[in-house]
């Protein structure tokens, strides 16, 4: 068998190993291994395993997973995520749809504190979705905006998507984190737009709020005063050049926790509980990273990225045609698989393509999480849709998959202007301060 064939060979095989559920890292540790064993011999094989794994272990930069999960976890039993909403619901509750607004505000500054869009769909569903049900909204749009805008999660840094995606290309961190800010901002923007814009038309999918005065106005803003303090010192810090990416998840981490400490609304109990799903997720992302860094070197050796690239090449296509077939290319993937094994199979792939072609990798990085975000609530996986059904189950899946079909939209209108206007995630970055 040629190389090429037992590329191909270890390609369909992994396929079908996570078509039958297998756990990412564990289907992708096995094509790599026994991939690198038939190309280049069993020593390679452990060797490469051995090597990987103390690497990647050992690296300070993959710090800032651990600590901004943590950030996350304590803001959530500590209840600063309930904060944040009440204070979105107390300003933008009482229009049209203000409720759903509010979840969208809310969960983006979840977004900016868990780095994670299955943790910002789970916490925001349990404290929006009852409050959207008590005012009579339309269950496809009360737990589509929370299955959408937990995708903030991705997107808005820290973001784990970016973290990989640096892991695995070499790029910076605080570069790609700073690039996602405006970009998530937009997207906020457009879904906030949207539920107002359905709102007015259709008034009985999401009714107006409780009038609230300017004195609770204030109070629910100065309540979320603390943890928005913290989401500007990390993100501001790595703008101002005052952190670094792992500094600033540290002190993220550490405030988040005084804070709770403080306001006695963190304890010991909870403080173990928010530390081992720390732990859980960490190693989640560690066994992922990993085993991309065992297959890579695999579909390397089959010369696949590099057939793929020549084929591409030879469709005379310029720089933006093999951005949008890309892109294209990963929302088919989208709807079958999960985000970060997309991540993994096509960076080796493509990356090399983008490389050649001069187009900037941090704004590739921004396009490719981006169109990660849109396969967590793209049918049939839509791995977001299933963890609001969970929280919500008296609602079908076919009504939640039709209440994220606007915001899908919004965020394919978000793809095509960073498409478009690519210095709109370029720009602090850019201006960041050495």
């Amino acid at each position: 068998m040629s190389a090429s064939a037992a590329g191909l060979t270890g390609i369909i095989a992994l396929f079908v190993l996570l078509g039958l559920r297998v756990p990412v890292a564990f289907a992708m540790f096995l094509i790599g291994f026994l991939g690198i064993w038939f190309l280049n011999g069993l020593n390679a094989a452990t060797s490469l395993l051995a090597s990987e794994a103390f690497t990647l272990g050992s690296s300070p930069e993959l710090v800032v997973v651990p600590l901004f999960i943590l950030m996350g976890n304590v803001a959530s039993v500590t209840g600063m995520s309930r904060q944040l909403y009440d204070a979105a619901y107390a300003v933008v509750g009482p229009i049209k749809g203000g409720l759903a607004s509010a979840t969208v505000i809310g969960c983006g500054g979840f977004a900016a504190l868990s780095g994670s869009s299955v943790a910002s769909a789970l916490t925001m569903g349990k404290v929006a979705l009852k409050e959207m049900d008590r005012y009579n909204y339309d269950p496809r749009l009360s737990t589509g905006v929370v299955a959408a805008g937990g995708t903030l999660g991705i997107l808005i840094p820290p973001s784990t998507g970016f973290v990989i995606y640096a892991i695995l290309t070499e790029q910076s961190i605080g570069r790609l984190f700073l690039a996602g800010v405006l970009p998530g901002l937009l997207l906020l923007a457009l879904f906030v737009l949207a539920v107002t814009l359905l709102c007015y038309l259709r008034p009985e999918f999401g009714p107006a709020g409780p009038s609230t005065s300017m004195a609770e106005k204030l109070r629910a803003v100065s309540g979320a005063g603390p943890i928005a303090g913290v989401i500007l010192l990390t993100i501001g810090g790595i703008y101002g050049g005052l952190f670094s990416p792992v500094e600033a998840a540290a002190v993220g981490a550490g405030a988040v926790t005084l804070i709770g400490f403080v306001t006695r609304r963190l304890g010991l109990v909870q403080l173990w509980e928010a530390a081992k799903d720390s732990v859980v997720t960490t190693a989640t992302v560690m066994l992922i990273l990993i085993a991309a860094h065992l297959i890579n070197p695999f579909l390397a050796l089959s010369h696949i990225p590099s057939a793929v690239g020549e084929l591409i090449e030879g469709l005379g296509l310029s720089a933006t045609g093999v951005l949008v077939l890309i892109l294209a290319v990963y929302l088919v993937l989208g709807c079958f698989l999960e985000g970060f094994a997309m991540l993994v199979l096509t960076l080796p792939i493509f990356f090399p393509i983008v490389i050649d072609l001069g187009i900037d990798p941090i704004w590739f990085g921004v396009l490719c999480v981006l169109a990660l975000e849109m396969g967590l609530i793209s049918p049939p996986v839509g791995l977001n849709v299933f963890i609001v059904k969970s929280v919500a189950p008296n609602v079908s899946l076919g009504q939640i998959f039709s209440g994220v079909i606007l915001f899908w939209l919004m965020m394919l209108l978000t793809l095509a202007i960073l498409v478009a206007f690519p210095q709109i995630a370029l720009y602090l970055p850019d201006t960041m301060i050495n």
